[in-house]
């Protein structure tokens, strides 16, 4: 083979897979679109070009790196990571198979259009939020997110791609002691440092993707190495200007030090929000502020002056681009403040920039309660009041014992359409939309609901929506799992988390939810259970051996 050439097109790796055109070439190598002759589909082949031009200690390092990439992306089940297939030997170098993805990256996206409007720039942010969630909770670090690591797949999907310089857990590191890797405008700042990462890291350069997908252009990028390091470190990036309500939460993203910036969870409500076109209000709380005079927060104290600070002056968020500026010296400050101060910084900030806040406040709040109470998160989880038994019990099925219904469940028909199998003694209320089946009044309980026609893209994006509520108002709410999945061959997400109870059925509770669109567009069903977390592991086996049963209306299996 003629190495000045790379590799030929139509060359077989390892007796299967047939290399086509390349699909993407950078520093380290390049990405080939080939044929898998065995399974005959098409996958995506990463060559290690650089391992031919190096010394042999680096040429070490390399492989290294190539195996690791391997490893950490095995290590995470998520529909947002690439899969990796295989890892072959050819001419004395490793070569990753992987999942090929139709579609361009978030930088070619960009770099065509532009830029990418902020409502589906917060969506892409979200899928890579959710795979980086999922690696750090696999105890991977990516360390490498940007724009040329995020696929964009005609299906609309939305995947993280290039673990090769992943941090694991428990792995050694492979890298040389004072060696910076990854593209240096995406490196958190603790990292350009010499610090270690951790995952607020990759969340800093999250917020670097997505500027950078909205403006068009990298926020920290200069003219030389030195230069763009520096501005990494020290400089501000300038204000996004097309990024709308994303705005704030890329510039949470982006603050310096890592413990000033939202957490994922935080993150992904910010996201949710701006996807939606929403104002991210819990964002101001990280963003950089400026000082304003007494007299300004004056007007909305409630008590006078008295709140005002020692240095006679008052911290306001910086008013969003195009707004009216304050004309004071920009002033970081932490996130703690007093309640009521906060509320009359909101007031106060509105007020200078034409109240959109709480006219968005006002225009979406309502589209959330009722999508609330239409997926029964008015009770989803607290069960405040008893519900009545407005139908009737179906009558039992008299299915035996055997495929799907094992000895102590029995079959339903329910009268709205659908069919599952429930424990025997348990018996079916209704209360609108919702038809739940308990034993014992709603200690333990199994809930169906259905929406017909639902207002999100996916089960996914409704669930964040939901637990955005419910974190609000159930006392000590704690997510357990909230992820994409696949549930009878249809795209789902699955949703577990717990709380403790104060007025019905009081005490620690634990819920589980299956979600899913039967079809693009509708209509969506949801499953769920509850049960005092003291018997969890009974409920939980209770929710497969129902997931297993159930039927949607006019299925047959």
């Amino acid at each position: 083979m003629d190495r000045s050439q790379g590799t030929d097109a139509g060359l077989v790796l390892a007796g299967r897979y047939r290399l086509g055109e390349v699909l993407g070439r950078g520093g380290m190598g390049k990405v080939w679109r080939a044929h898998d002759e065995v399974l005959h589909r098409t996958v995506a082949v990463k060559e290690l070009t650089a391992g031919l031009y190096v010394a042999e200690a680096d040429r070490i390092v390399l492989h290294a790196r190539t195996q690791k990439e391997a490893r950490a992306a095995a290590r995470i089940t998520h529909p947002g990571v690439v899969t990796v297939h295989d890892v072959i030997e050819y001419d004395n170098r490793p070569w990753i198979v992987m999942q090929y993805v139709d579609g361009p990256s978030l930088a070619d996206a960009a770099k065509e259009s532009g830029d990418i409007e902020p409502r589906e720039a917060a969506r892409i942010g979200l899928h890579v939020l959710g795979a980086l969630r999922a690696a750090h909770g696999a105890g991977v670090l990516h360390r490498d997110v940007k724009p040329g690591n995020v696929l964009l797949a005609s299906d609309g999907r939305v995947l993280l791609t290039d673990f090769g310089i992943a941090a694991i857990e428990g792995d050694s590191t492979i890298t040389r002691t004072g060696e910076l890797v990854g593209s240096i405008d995406y490196l958190a700042p603790e990292r350009v440092r010499g610090g270690d990462p951790g995952p607020a890291s990759d969340l800093w350069s999250l917020g670097a993707t997505l500027y950078t997908a909205v403006e068009g252009r990298s926020p920290f990028r200069r003219t030389s190495l030195i230069s763009t390091m520096q501005a990494v470190v020290t400089e501000e990036p300038p204000p996004p200007g097309r990024a709308g309500p994303l705005a704030p939460v890329i510039t949470a993203l982006l603050r310096k030090d890592p413990d000033d910036r939202p957490s994922a969870a935080e993150t992904e409500r910010m996201l949710l929000d701006a996807m939606e076109g929403r104002e991210p209000r819990a964002a101001q709380a990280y963003v950089p502020t400026q000082r304003v005079p007494d007299e300004v927060l004056r007007t909305f104290a409630p008590d006078g002056p008295s709140g005002a600070s020692p240095a006679g002056t008052a911290q306001l968020p910086r008013p969003a681009a195009g707004s009216a500026a304050v004309p004071m010296p920009a002033r970081v400050t932490g996130r703690s403040r007093g309640r009521w101060r906060t509320t009359v910084l909101v007031i106060a900030a509105a007020a200078l920039v034409g109240g959109g806040v709480g006219i968005a406040a006002m225009k979406y709040g309502d589209r959330a309660d009722r999508l609330a109470e239409r997926r029964g998160t008015g009770t989803h989880a607290t069960d405040n009041r008893e519900k009545p038994v407005t139908t009737p019990t179906p009558t039992p099925k008299p299915d035996a014992p055997g495929k799907d219904v094992p000895d102590g469940w029995y079959r339903v028909d329910d009268p709205e359409g659908f069919s599952l199998i429930v424990p025997d003694g348990w018996q079916r209320r209704a209360d609108g939309n919702q038809v739940d089946y308990t034993p014992d009044n709603g200690v333990h309980y199994i809930r169906i609901s259905v929406d017909p026609s639902p207002d999100f893209e996916n089960s996914y994006m409704h669930m964040l929506n939901l637990e955005k509520k419910l974190a609000e108002r159930l006392p000590e709410y704690q997510r357990q799992t909230l992820h994409s999945n696949t549930y009878r061959d249809h795209a789902g997400s699955l949703w577990e988390f717990t709380w403790t109870e104060t007025k019905n059925h009081p005490g620690p509770r634990h819920a589980i939810d299956q979600m899913y669109y039967e079809d693009t567009g509708g209509p969506e069903y949801a499953l769920y259970m509850t049960g005092p977390a003291s018997d969890w592991d009974t409920t939980r086996e209770q929710f497969d051996t129902m997931l297993r049963g159930w039927r949607a209306p006019g299925s047959s299996d």
